[in-house]
């Protein structure tokens, strides 16, 4: 019975320890600074708890810079219709989010557009009740043969 309850133990501490490591959109980015950075793709990565998205490119008030783009997880982009090989280098987006409160070029994405395909990047802002659920969504579908 012991062995049974520690073994228990350490399967619920292992399985929390993801969600120690994610954290709320507030805590790094501000829901009243909206941005839009349009530039090259540098650098996709499909990983958990976010992927990432580098881009080469200028903010809307012409700042260029390297922008570090947070997205969702794999599971959640899949949902939205995703695939690790959404995005590649090289590729022209067009990228509207929320920058982060630090002041540095990092952003939680809401969309990506991409060969004028718009995809919802699926931001924890929306899972936090700052906009209604309807909003987490693929913004249009993607083609059969992507």
């Amino acid at each position: 019975m012991r062995k049974w309850l520690g073994g228990l133990g350490l399967v619920v501490m292992t399985s929390a320890a993801p969600a120690l490591a994610h954290h709320p959109f507030a805590a790094e980015y501000d829901w009243k600074k909206p941005i839009t950075v349009t530039g090259t793709v540098t650098r996709f990565d499909w990983e958990n708890p976010h992927s990432t998205l580098i881009v080469k490119g200028r903010d809307d008030k012409g700042t260029e810079a390297d922008w570090m783009v947070e997205l969702a997880g794999p599971g959640r982009l899949t949902q939205l219709g995703w695939n690790a090989y959404e995005l590649r280098a090289g590729d022209r987006v067009s990228v509207d989010g929320w920058l982060a409160k630090s002041g540095g070029k990092q952003l939680s994405a809401k969309t990506v557009t991409v060969n004028g395909l718009q995809l919802a990047a699926g931001s924890s802002f929306f899972e936090e009740g700052k906009a209604p659920a309807a909003t987490i969504r693929q913004v249009k579908a993607l083609p059969a043969t992507h």
